[in-house]
């Protein structure tokens, strides 16, 4: 899966017509961890039932057309590697930006844990 074949599935949608804003996160690997140390890589895990629940609660916001997310998980992925694709298609930025915060915070809190490599 990638951001591009994301945001076509999106313009299929029924009501795709009433969108206004799409936005896109991409979520990385990245070389060092919140406190500082050197990352070689890391590996998620989700809990896909939990996953469904956010999805499909955030989708009734007021203004949401579709939601869709990609999580790479279960392999250990470098430095650079893509971690999630979040994808949330609504009719005005400030339903879509607070929508794709609230989804997106509720994902790495609630429902994916990460192990990370260290050199």
């Amino acid at each position: 899966m990638n951001i591009e074949t994301m945001l076509e599935q999106i313009k299929q949608h029924p009501d795709y017509h009433k969108a206004g804003m799409i936005l896109c996160h991409n979520g990385v690997v990245r070389a060092t961890s919140r406190e500082g140390d050197e990352v070689t890589g890391l590996e998620i895990a989700v809990d896909h039932e939990g996953l469904e629940q956010i999805i499909s609660k955030q989708k009734k916001t007021p203004g949401i057309i579709e939601i869709l997310v990609h999580i790479n998980e279960g392999q250990p992925l470098a430095v650079g590697d893509d971690v999630m694709f979040l994808v949330v298609a609504g009719n005005i930025r400030e339903n879509v930006i607070g929508t794709l915060t609230d989804t997106l915070n509720q994902i790495k809190t609630e429902v994916t844990s990460k192990t990370q490599f260290f050199k």
